[in-house]
């Protein structure tokens, strides 16, 4: 551990910092950002620190998947991003899980009504169709809703480019193995293909992007530490776009998008190889409206999505949810200075699901979406105030109206302060949110598990931070304490019949800690980024989250176009818990603290064709992401990107 913290501390003394894969070429001091008013503002004029990676950033993370590439985030630990592609992941955000983070892709919010965490599987997104992604950590209910307790990660797809047909193609190649089997097979083979163009008033899109992958087993035989027969995962995706701009003042664009993937998995229950798939769909299709009038315009989102899950085991299963998502908001400058949004927004969910009991071969229902079901219609209202002489004040309230749960008032006031300097600013900024998060219609209605008696999370955020920008440097530092009651934990309730159930936990639970984000250009071509997250969890909460977390980038142009980067990740020691089988007890672990060392390059060889490649875990760390789990040891890839 001290070697890998050494390297690390060599790193930072050099200045070498990664915040969100920047861009060589210097971000513009105007950068403007979004997510946290929904209005575009420039990043002075925020009191947030916002990570926004940039489409520049994303062709420079090509051939990874977007868990991957968000992982490098600061405050953020996406567990199973190094494990085989069919991992669940888990969403650890300042001391939180999955439910408290808030997924948007086009400004609608996803989820998954039959999932524990009622989350969205990040999986069933190709980065081939991202554009952008803007993260805002810390309680944002009030204008991202119920869920949104520590982070809100926001997603936009590509558009149609501007010409009458434009192709885009990538190609993948790569090897998928853990350390202890270094035999350089290629096995993971990513593909996508896209068509998009505009035709006087209209413009179009269609994608189709599939991934496969082989060669890893899940998990480590107890007794050998060895592997099993692999586990393969195949995925695809299509997406279609159609819009119209009917004048000036009035467009709008409708889609539609399918997604596939099967996944095999092993018996983590007892450790032992197993042919258990998962096989899970979704499609979803919405619209986007946009009118525009002097000094405001009106915005409408929305989406439907309808998704299902099998599960082939011992233990068989089937789920299918339904949800249906608006937003609705209307934004107005008042006077240049005040910018305000009034909205509404709204939820509807339902799930079923389906098992085989006990010695029958039939399927049987045992949840219904007639029972399984709840509605959310949530007003809200928000302003930035931006005096000009360098106070801003970002405040805001939501109206949580629940069918189950009645209503409840959440609230934000984030005050901050821009100092101009010579070169740059220097920026104060402080925040108080609240956040309601209510429980998911599995953890009321599972079979066996659910609990119709279940109490709302409720949870409080306090930030306070700088932030320096220039031409040559950024440097961020902001320290965070979240508070939250009735924290919604598995209990086992008899652990003679192996009963569990959720339960909401009466202790009070606390996490707090501090984010740094540093970027410097050394020289044209030459810069360093970086972060280090530290992260103080109630022991009780804190399994699998590492207390401290650095990612370190250096990116160095070595032509006008070529491009490569060395980069650099440690964890720290966590906890994780497992069953014991001789026991019958859960049981607490350490995993050890790792460091994994990335190289990738990339060459624009003309105006249509670019080709990249990179190795992972250069050094072939052997870690444990989750207890008994494998991970992926040094892996290669090579691909190439046409344009046209």
């Amino acid at each position: 551990m001290y070697k890998k913290l050494w390297i690390c501390g060599a790193f930072l003394c050099a200045g070498l910092s990664y915040a969100q894969q920047t861009e060589t070429e210097v971000e513009s001091l105007d950068e403007v950002v979004l997510i946290d008013s929904k209005f575009e503002l420039k990043r002075e004029n925020s009191g947030k620190v916002v990570t926004k990676i940039t489409a520049d950033d994303l062709e420079r993370s090509r051939g990874q998947s977007i868990p991957e590439i968000i992982n490098r985030v600061s405050g953020i630990e996406i567990n199973g991003s190094r494990s085989y592609d069919g991992l669940n992941l888990g969403y650890y955000v300042r001391g939180g899980r999955n439910r408290q983070v808030v997924i948007m892709v086009d400004g609608v919010q996803l989820s998954d009504p039959s999932a524990i965490s009622n989350d969205f599987d990040l999986r069933l997104l190709p980065l081939d169709q991202v554009a952008s992604i803007e993260i805002i950590k810390g309680a944002s209910s009030t204008l991202y809703g119920s869920g949104a307790a520590t982070a809100v990660i926001s997603i936009t797809t590509k558009k149609p480019v501007n010409k009458k047909i434009g192709l885009q193609i990538q190609s993948t190649l790569g090897t998928n193995q853990t350390q202890d089997d270094q035999d350089y097979k290629l096995a993971q083979f990513d593909n996508a293909v896209g068509v998009s163009g505009r035709l006087s008033k209209f413009d179009y899109q269609l994608n189709f992007s599939n991934r496969y992958s082989e060669n890893m087993s899940a998990i480590k035989s107890a007794d050998t530490n060895e592997g099993f027969d692999d586990n393969p995962f195949s995925k695809y995706n299509v997406y279609a776009r159609l819009g119209y701009k009917i004048n000036e003042q009035l467009k709008f664009y409708v889609y539609g998008n399918f997604d596939k993937f099967n996944s095999s998995f092993d018996d983590s229950f007892m450790y032992a190889d197993a042919d258990n798939e998962l096989k899970s769909e979704q499609f979803r299709t919405g619209s986007h409206w946009e009118a525009t009038y002097k000094n405001g315009s009106f915005i409408f989102n929305d989406s439907y999505t309808k998704l299902n899950r099998e599960v082939s085991s011992d233990f068989p299963n089937k789920y299918d949810g339904k949800v249906y998502a608006f937003d609705a908001y209307n934004k107005y400058v008042f006077n240049e200075k005040i910018h305000t949004i009034l909205g509404v927004n709204g939820i509807f969910s339902n799930f079923n699901s389906f098992s085989i009991p006990f010695g029958e071969t039939e399927f049987k229902q045992t949840v219904s979406d007639k029972t399984a079901n709840f509605e959310i219609v949530d007003p809200y209202v928000n302003a930035v105030y931006v005096s000009g002489f360098g106070f801003n004040l970002n405040a805001g309230t939501r109206l949580n109206i629940h069918s189950a749960y009645g209503s409840h008032l959440v609230y934000n006031v984030n005050p901050s302060y821009t100092y101009h300097l010579k070169e740059g600013y220097l920026k104060a900024l402080t925040s108080y949110s609240t956040a309601y998060i209510t429980p998911s219609l599995f953890q009321l209605f599972a079979p066996n598990y659910g609990n119709t008696d279940l109490n709302p999370e409720e949870s409080s955020t306090f930030e306070a931070g700088l932030e320096f920008h220039s031409k040559k440097m950024e440097l961020s530092a902001v320290y965070f304490r979240r508070n939250s009651e009735n924290f919604i934990d598995f209990v086992t309730v008899d652990p003679v019949n192996y009963i569990s159930e959720y339960q909401n936990v009466p202790e009070e639970f606390s996490a707090s800690g501090v984010e740094v984000e540093f970027r410097l250009e050394l020289l044209e071509n030459l810069d360093f980024t970086g972060n280090y997250t530290f992260t103080e969890v109630d022991e009780k909460f804190a399994l699998r989250i590492p207390k401290h977390k650095i990612n370190a980038r250096l990116g160095l142009s070595i032509a006008k176009n070529t491009f490569t980067s060395l980069s650099y990740q440690f964890n720290d020691d966590r906890t994780d818990s497992f069953f014991n089988n001789n026991t019958f007890e859960n049981e607490l672990v350490v995993l050890e603290s790792f460091g994994v060392l990335d190289y990738y390059i990339s060459h624009q060889v003309n105006d249509h064709l670019k080709i990249f490649a990179g190795v992972n875990n250069l050094t072939n760390e052997k870690y444990e992401e989750i207890f008994r789990f494998n991970t992926r040891g040094r892996n290669a890839r090579f691909g190439l990107a046409l344009n046209f």
